[in-house]
């Protein structure tokens, strides 16, 4: 006599003999060539849309001791197009637009009126190499504070000298530990490091944290999101 499966039990093994399957068909997917890029997107998104979900203001990257540092002379220097924009630092000042009370520019002097601290963070490249560096600045939340920023608002666009560009989530920008960062190693920053003021935020990867500030704008609305973003790269990438 033959066995008989009812079609309560036939649906239950199709879905578990489906969920096996789901990893093989989705290498078939990537095999198709048209479907390749919007898989790899999709994927993406959802990468950074679940980082998001998982980040937490009140968690702080590991801080380390002063005998751990990576010498200065060994920190590695990445520039996206030239090592030095070339910055006049006499007329040089970060320009605030956006959702902001007092608008404006403002000079490096007006930037270091503001509580200066110091960290011993790690620096993480996308390119494989991490170092642990000193960096000295200002809370960038208390830069925003003193604009009065909405911090309800979306987004912190930069631009710099170099044409690089980069944008924050508001929850990152308001992290305890993302800085205006303007010395390293107890001096005032170096040119192939981002003077007169960079990002500096161990929270994320290091593309994320722009040299050579010359622009912020707090917004909900972006024309576009970073340099390696609108090439592809994750938008978020916490670490």
């Amino acid at each position: 006599m033959k066995s008989q499966i009812t079609d309560k039990q036939f649906k239950g093994i199709s879905r578990r003999e489906l969920l096996k399957l789901t990893p093989l068909l989705a290498l078939g997917a990537f095999a198709i060539p048209a479907l390749q890029k919007p898989l790899l997107k999709a994927g993406l998104g959802f990468s950074d849309w679940a980082s998001a979900k998982m980040f937490r203001t009140g968690h702080l990257a590991t801080t380390f001791a002063d005998s751990e540092l990576t010498p200065f002379a060994k920190f590695p220097i990445n520039g996206y197009d030239v090592a030095d924009p070339g910055v006049d630092f006499d007329k040089w000042n970060l320009t605030v637009a956006g959702t902001v009370q007092k608008p404006g520019d403002y000079t490096l002097a007006q930037i270091q009126t503001l509580p200066k601290f110091n960290q011993n963070t790690r620096h993480v490249c996308v390119e494989g190499w991490d170092v642990i560096g000193n960096f000295g600045g200002v809370h960038l939340s208390d830069f925003l504070k003193m604009v009065g920023a909405d911090t309800t608002a979306r987004f912190v666009y930069v631009e710099c000298a170099d044409d690089y560009y980069e944008t924050l989530d508001m929850e990152t920008a308001l992290h305890p530990q993302t800085m205006l960062c303007y010395e390293m190693y107890g001096q005032p920053l170096t040119r192939e490091h981002g003077a007169p003021l960079r990002l500096t935020i161990p929270t994320k990867v290091g593309y994320k944290q722009a040299k050579y500030l010359t622009d912020l704008k707090v917004t909900n609305v972006l024309q576009r999101v970073g340099y390696w973003e609108d090439q592809g790269y994750s938008y978020f990438y916490g670490l």
